[in-house]
């Protein structure tokens, strides 16, 4: 009776490991393009929340909450147009950033979000200012932030002319917030802008 062997030979093993390689070169630039563009969505997705959670809060208390994009949140931070971290409070967070959420002390804030949880490379642009303030019944009061653009420049530029797939929110007068892709040119398309 002949013997079995068992396991792999060197051949076999070395043919393996060639096609695994093959897969990752061919595989790895759409991974990484997949990557970044998943940290605009997130990014995206965690301001539209937090825009949603200062309008209901607005309305959960039926007084007026903001929610502010902040260049950092250390005692240092002040409000800008180009910050990926945010925070909701019902006053102006400038150089209390660091400040725990409490309904004590100043500025009364009520939930905070650094830009790099999740989105590093997500850059934020924001029109119209860097803040918006809602009422007591979930409107803007007075002229605010209106629009935020949400890009990723380490991974390139944004569709059509590159890979990545930006994305916009829109607020709108009566409070409500809408994400959307600037790309998109169809009017008839739901994520038209």
């Amino acid at each position: 009776m002949a013997k079995r062997s068992h396991g792999f030979t060197l051949i076999e093993l070395l043919t393996t490991l060639a096609v695994v390689a093959l897969l990752l070169m061919v595989g790895l630039p759409s991974m990484s393009t997949w990557l970044q563009n998943q940290q605009i969505r997130v990014s995206a997705e965690a301001l539209q929340s937090g825009l949603q959670f200062a309008r209901a809060e607005a309305l959960r208390r039926n007084v007026q909450v903001r929610f502010q994009l902040v260049d950092t949140l250390t005692s240092a931070c002040a409000l800008t147009n180009t910050g990926a971290n945010w925070i909701v409070s019902l006053n102006d967070p400038t150089g209390l950033c660091d400040v725990a959420p409490s309904d004590l002390l100043a500025p009364l804030t009520i939930q905070k979000r650094s830009g790099a949880e999740g989105s590093p490379n997500a850059v934020v642009t924001a029109t119209g200012g860097s803040s918006v303030v809602f009422n007591g019944l979930g409107r803007m009061s007075g002229v605010g932030l209106t629009q935020i653009d949400v890009t990723n420049t380490s991974g390139g530029v944004c569709q059509p002319a590159g890979p990545m797939r930006c994305l916009r929110i829109n607020i709108g007068s009566g409070g409500q917030m809408r994400m959307c892709d600037p790309a998109v040119t169809d009017a008839t398309d739901p994520r038209f802008c």
